[in-house]
Formats: C-alpha cells, sequence, structure tokens
C-alpha cells in the first residue's frame, strides 16, 4: 500500500525507535547489585552493550539466556562467574514502562500518517510490546531481530520506508541514537535526534496541523 501525499504536508510516514523514546528501563536493582559487587555502576551494561556481545541478539541469531552467558564471559576476571550471572540476568529482567506523553503524541500521529516502529530489539520484542499495552500502536513494527538486519544498516530503513509505503525523502525519522539519525539522514529521510518529548513537539507541529492545540505540552 502507498500512502497519500497531501499538498501541505511536511512528511507522509513516521518512522520512530523504541528504546530511550518509547520504552525506558529501571536499572536501579542492577546498580545496587554492580556496588555489591565491587564493580562501577554501568559496568554490566558496557559489557553486554559491546557490539561483539549484543548484536547477535539484535539479529535473531542468539536467545536471550546466551546473551546473558556471554555477559558473564565479559565480566569475567571482574566479578565470580555467579556473581556475574546474577548481573547478566539482572540486566536482562530490568523492568521498563513505557512514556506516555509520546505515546499519546504517536496515536496522533497514526491518525494523520503511517507509524513504524524501528528498533533494534530482540525476539522478545512483540511480547513487550503487549506487556506495555502498545501492541497497536504502531502501523507495522520492524524488529531487527526479524528482519535480520541492524540500525544504522541502510537496509532496515529502507525495509521501513516499504512497510508504510513511502518514499525515503517523505519519512520523518526518531531516535536517541545520532549514529542512527544521520544514517537516516543519509538515505534522504529528516532526522530528529530524540532526548527528550520537546525535540517531538516542533516537528510534528509541522505534521499535524492542529497539533498546537492538541499536543501533550505542546
Amino acid at each position: 500500500m502507498t500512502a497519500s501525499r497531501l499538498p501541505g504536508r511536511p512528511f507522509d510516514a513516521v518512522l520512530c525507535d523504541l528504546d530511550n523514546v518509547i520504552r525506558f528501563y529501571d536499572t536501579t536493582e542492577l546498580a545496587r547489585l554492580e556496588r555489591d559487587a565491587g564493580v562501577a555502576q554501568g559496568t554490566t551494561m558496557r559489557v553486554a552493550y559491546a557490539p561483539e556481545t549484543d548484536l547477535p541478539l539484535l539479529l535473531g541469531t542468539i536467545t536471550e539466556q546466551q546473551w546473558v552467558e556471554s555477559v558473564v564471559t565479559g565480566l569475567s576476571g571482574q566479578v565470580g562467574e555467579d556473581r556475574a550471572r546474577e548481573l547478566g540476568t539482572a540486566l536482562a529482567r530490568a523492568p521498563f514502562r513505557a512514556d506516555e506523553v509520546v505515546v499519546a503524541m504517536l496515536r496522533r500521529v497514526r491518525a494523520h500518517v503511517p507509524l513504524v516502529l524501528v528498533t533494534n530489539a530482540s525476539m522478545a520484542l512483540e511480547d513487550d510490546l503487549a506487556s506495555l499495552g502498545l501492541a497497536g500502536l504502531a502501523d507495522h513494527v520492524v524488529s531487527s531481530a526479524r528482519v535480520k538486519v541492524a540500525k544504522p544498516d541502510r537496509r532496515i530503513y529502507e525495509i521501513a520506508a516499504e512497510r508504510a509505503g513511502v518514499a525515503a525523502d517523505r519519512c520523518l525519522f526518531v531516535d536517541d541514537r545520532i549514529e542512527n539519525v544521520e544514517a537516516a539522514v543519509g538515505l534522504g529521510m529528516t532526522g530528529v535526534h530524540y532526548r527528550e518529548p520537546s525535540d517531538l513537539h516542533e516537528p510534528l507541529k509541522l505534521l499535524l496541523n492542529d497539533c498546537t492545540a492538541e499536543c501533550p505540552n505542546g
């Protein structure tokens, strides 16, 4: 399906990241365990999100438990095996929530143009969205684990635009990582480097003529 292009509308689709835009993790328990283990806060995440550890999970080639075991290996020499497994498991099971302000904005977006989530995620993504009550938030979900390619590879952006039925240069792309935004811009998309909800106000105001009156915190 190809989305219709309306005169004066700046974009014909919105492609949006999930983590650190819509979904946020609570790593309070992990930080406590790191203090108890005598390692610097953030050590577990640095190991877990290193490309050689994280990418296989994001491409769907390993399970979450195998990812945890990779974290255990990466922490060897810093803490014992049992403690490392405790840290890796705490990260894997960290609770998360959705930012309701951003969700409300995106629901309004979808009433006007296709909305596609474009996310580097594991095979658990669909269950996670359901647990957040967001299974129906977007028209399409492009998950790296399902399409076997991860941002900032250009192919994942092309897949997202194809799913939206919109040319790349008519897409607005939102992400918290600047390298992902730059890759989208390189394909002709308009990019928004997300840090807080106010970063969305201006681009969505351009998209939705009545956004000033109705957008949360607008």
